[in-house]
Parts: C-alpha cells; sequence; structure tokens
C-alpha cells in the first residue's frame, strides 16, 4: 500500500492547493523542510503527497534522511503516480485549465487514466471513482501477469 510520496516542483504551496482542490484533501506546512507543503486525504490508508521545493534533494544524513537543496535542472522527471481521487473528468479539467496544465483522457489498454501535468512536468495519473473500477479489476497478479506475457509474445512475434 502506498501511503505517501514526495515530489519537487516550482511551486509547493500552488501545487500543494491545487493537488488538495482535487483530492478533496487539506494542505498543511511541512515543518521538516521550509517552504514544503504536504496534501493529506484523510482517508483510511493515510493518503499524502509531500511537495517540497524544486531544488530539493533528500540525502541520508547520520540518522535519518536530510534535506539539501541545490542547482537542478530538471523540466520532466520520471516519477509519476496513480492515485483515485473523488473529483469528476470535469471536475479534473477545469481545474487543470484554471492553472494552464495539460489534461487529458487517456486510454491504457486495460483502463483509462487522466493525466494531470502538474505545472506541465510532472505527470499524475488521476483515477475518478468509475475509471478507478477498471484499473482494479485489472490491478490483480493474476491479469497483470496474463496481460505481461500477452505483450511479451507479441513483441518476440514482432
Amino acid at each position: 500500500m502506498l501511503h505517501h510520496i514526495s515530489v519537487a516542483v516550482n511551486h509547493p504551496f500552488h501545487v500543494g492547493n491545487v493537488l488538495a482542490e482535487v483530492l478533496q484533501g487539506r494542505c498543511f506546512p511541512f515543518p521538516p523542510h521550509p517552504g514544503s507543503y504536504m496534501v493529506v486525504v484523510g482517508d483510511e490508508y493515510g493518503t499524502g503527497i509531500e511537495l517540497y521545493p524544486a531544488d530539493t534533494q533528500l540525502t541520508p544524513g547520520l540518522e535519518e534522511v536530510e534535506f539539501s537543496s541545490g542547482n537542478i535542472a530538471q523540466s520532466f522527471t520520471s516519477i509519476h503516480a496513480a492515485i483515485s481521487v473523488p473529483t469528476s473528468l470535469e471536475q479534473i479539467g477545469e481545474i487543470a485549465n484554471r492553472e494552464g496544465w495539460l489534461v487529458r483522457l487517456c486510454d491504457r489498454g486495460p483502463f483509462k487514466v487522466i493525466e494531470f501535468w502538474v505545472e506541465n512536468k510532472l505527470m499524475l495519473e488521476f483515477l475518478t471513482p468509475e475509471l478507478a473500477k477498471d484499473y482494479l479489476q485489472f490491478a490483480q497478479p493474476g491479469v497483470f501477469e496474463a496481460f505481461f506475457n500477452q505483450a511479451a509474445a507479441q513483441l518476440v512475434e514482432a
């Protein structure tokens, strides 16, 4: 179970408030690292998203993780997450359009997701309650195995 994820963004406070709106949660300052915020959903899983300033680096300290800042030029990231949200496709589209962020409904084959591009560099895949049903049916070990075996067989044939 994924309980929280942390990502670095250009405008942590703003992004935190936008994500709190989509997730219908709340945004709080994150005291361990000044300038950081955490969105808390308040669900039974303790779901949260920590938002750090863009130049934040997590480094191993002597006893636990430490926060440091570096001069990192980054336009895109490999990090992404699929997140079930209580909001509708229309609401998500309105929020993204208001922010000037790319949003689109994408067909991944066995399921669909809403690509929500935070600051047009970080992709979050949002699943409305309707979309989550198909995703959860697919996200089972036996179904994954059959899907990947079929995909691998098609690669060999090509």
